[in-house]
């Protein structure tokens, strides 16, 4: 018990800004309860969102993607506008990293945030119930990172994936199923197209 909760509390320090209590980090070991972060920030978000849902479905959407992007410090927002800068913007594999590195951010970063920010509205602006929507929204995004990083190699020494370490196919695939669970649990056959359609992504 000690273990899974070490994993937890290393799991929302490092992918929120939601206060823990002292942990020693667990690196890629508690990659597996990644999807419980996202899961949370998608209940306060949820909260907030039926909180001021009297205001309007469009304004509760858009007080949904603030509270969500404080509560991560815009980490994902941020790593969106650096991919998007570095694929679009440099001609070699260098040249990409160097623009991911860069603290600025440029047309195609912004143009990205501006989609992906846009539709995220519309979709949580058209949504019947926003809480689970967003749960399972959180906990499907957090999966695909551990997958990722057991799958393929670090881009460059330094980073913080670097810092993190390789999660293990096993607890990459924990995740995986706990993140599809939730979905599941809270939308059902929609949680399972919304899974597949993350695995396509």
């Amino acid at each position: 018990m000690a273990g899974v909760l070490a994993d937890l509390w290393s799991a929302f320090a490092l992918l929120s800004r939601i206060p823990v209590p002292d942990h020693r980090p667990s690196g890629a070991r508690g990659a597996w309860a990644w999807p419980l972060v996202g899961g949370a920030v998608g209940v306060a978000a949820g909260l907030v969102a039926l909180a001021v849902a009297p205001a309007g479905p469009g304004f509760a959407a858009a007080v949904a993607l603030a509270v969500q992007a404080m509560l991560t410090g815009a980490m994902h927002e941020d790593g969106l506008a650096d991919c998007a800068d570095g694929f679009w913007g440099g001609h070699t594999r260098d040249r990409r990293l160097e623009i991911m590195k860069d603290s600025r951010v440029g047309s195609y970063g912004v143009l990205a945030l501006v989609l992906v920010v846009l539709a995220g509205w519309s979709a949580l602006s058209a949504a019947d119930d926003v809480l689970p929507v967003l749960v399972a929204a959180g906990a499907l995004s957090r999966a695909p990172m551990a997958v990722l990083m057991a799958w393929l190699p670090n881009a460059r020494e330094g980073g913080l994936s670097r810092l993190v370490g390789r999660p293990s196919a096993t607890v990459a695939g924990a995740g995986v199923v706990l993140a599809v669970s939730v979905a599941v649990a809270l939308c059902g056959w929609a949680g399972l197209s919304a899974a597949l359609a993350v695995g396509l992504a």
